[in-house]
């Protein structure tokens, strides 16, 4: 099958991409948001194409991916024709949550794929026919060493999102255990921070933590709790949205209490067996409920449909 699919969210694409299809990804000329093309810091097979989006009228396509509102409109600019397609929604609604009505509310052609059942749940979703298809991650192996007695954190766009992802908390948990924070580059904190990272580079680096710290408040599911747990590194994370069903007790500590979660990661960083125990069970539960293989089957039984 032919997929036409916009370069939107890094993680998710590099699962969505390992498939068996061939994939054509939008180029605009200063790679922007509506044309970023191949990603840069993943290593993408040979199926998946970078075409500019003035050349895609002459791609042979046979569904289009939407991940934003604005991207049904310009498919059919920039194809030319009508193609089927499909929604996929990854993030949680915003502003008066409870009455948030999803964009797509209304329409019931094209089918609205949620990430995680949270959304499906919070969403508004109107008319539109709703599928839950989980995430599902390339397994990187079990890397962790946690020979560093640190807690690992990745956070991307700490400042537009700071209350959202828990860039405000860092302080909090820094002052009990030291903090390594990948994704992000903001001067003046009280822990090191690495950026723009190749992802395999990455989770070479974070398997040396002892600790995964999951800070985000209002999220569906980031991607790098689930990666960190394939790595094999437990889990201390805020009882939020999804990661109540993602994280088992025996994988790491969940609680909406600040002072928990901080007892939680001085306790791991001081013990490395039980670290080092607890990480494996992490690392059993997200290759049980998020493989790469039933994440592709799902997608695979939807596409054929469409």
């Amino acid at each position: 099958m032919r997929i036409l699919l916009w370069h939107v969210h890094g993680s998710w694409t590099n699962a969505f991409v390992q498939g068996g299809h061939d994939y054509t990804l939008p180029l605009v000329p200063d790679r922007g948001p509506d044309g970023r093309g191949r990603a840069r810091t993943y290593d993408w097979p040979a199926s998946v194409r970078e075409v500019p989006w003035d050349r895609l009228r002459d791609e042979p396509v046979d569904v289009v991916v939407h991940q934003r509102p604005h991207e049904l409109e310009l498919a059919r600019e920039w194809l030319g024709r009508d193609v089927p397609g499909v929604y996929v929604e990854h993030n949680t609604p915003a502003g008066d949550v409870p009455r948030a009505r999803h964009p797509l509310a209304g329409r019931t052609d094209l089918t609205l794929v949620h990430v995680t059942h949270f959304n499906e749940l919070y969403w508004d979703n109107g008319r539109a026919p709703t599928r839950v298809i989980e995430h599902g991650v390339p397994d990187p192996g079990h890397r962790y060493t946690g020979e560093l007695p640190r807690a690992g954190v990745v956070v991307n766009e700490p400042v537009r999102r700071a209350r959202v992802a828990g860039t405000d908390l860092l302080p909090r948990f820094a002052a009990r255990v030291p903090l390594d924070v990948f994704g992000m580059k903001v001067a003046g904190l009280p822990y090191t921070t690495h950026e723009d990272l190749p992802q395999h580079v990455m989770h070479a680096e974070l398997a040396r933590r002892r600790v995964y710290l999951h800070p985000y408040r209002w999220t569906s599911l980031g991607l790098a709790l689930i990666e960190a747990m394939t790595l094999g590194l437990p889990v201390v994370a805020l009882a939020a949205t999804e990661a109540v069903e993602a994280v088992p007790p025996e994988a790491g500590v969940l609680s909406t209490r600040v002072d928990v979660l901080a007892d939680a990661l001085h306790a791991f960083v001081a013990d490395p067996e039980r670290a080092s125990q607890a990480g494996k069970a992490a690392r059993a539960a997200a290759l049980a409920r998020y493989g790469l293989a039933r994440f592709l089957a799902d997608w695979d039984r939807l596409l054929s449909e469409v």
